[in-house]
């Protein structure tokens, strides 16, 4: 098997890669994650009972805003022009599941802000649910983000 070799890493410390000589290519990246929450919180948001206002269109606005913004949150990660960002929600029972698509026409790839706004948008809902999702000692015993992953990425 190949060494992978650490493409930021320099003998002086860090760099932002070298992107100039790739082809530009249409780039697609797709990421999801879920948020648990109480059966009665989704009833609340499904019934626009949140008291902060529409949770999932709140979170679609942030998650957006994130992917827009990734290079300025993340470390040596390219400044790019996105093309078109799609934010879905599926809604069950005791959870939320968030999809984000990501779409440039450039030369690096755009999972890392597919990945952020599927973050950014699971944080948002936490925070419009979190009044009703806390108990009675301020702790959030049931509430929990989790498998953020990226499903797909590919250039064309």
């Amino acid at each position: 098997m190949k060494e992978k070799k650490f493409t930021h890493l320099t003998e002086s410390g860090v760099h932002m890669v070298e992107v100039g000589k790739k082809s530009i290519q249409k780039r697609i990246a797709i990421a999801s994650g879920k948020i648990k929450l109480s059966a009665e919180t989704i009833n609340m948001i499904k019934n626009h009972d949140i008291e902060k206002g529409n949770v999932l269109t709140t979170a679609q606005i942030a998650a957006i805003n994130a992917v827009k913004n990734t290079s300025n949150l993340i470390p040596l990660c390219h400044q790019l022009q996105i093309s078109g960002i799609k934010v879905d929600f599926e809604i069950f029972k005791t959870e939320i599941a968030i999809k984000i698509s990501v779409k440039t026409l450039g030369q690096t790839g755009v999972e890392m802000e597919a990945i952020t706004g599927v973050s950014v948008g699971l944080l948002t809902i936490w925070d419009m649910v979190k009044s009703v999702e806390k108990n009675k000692e301020g702790q959030y015993p049931n509430t929990e983000i989790y498998d953020i992953k990226v499903l797909d990425k590919k250039k064309t």
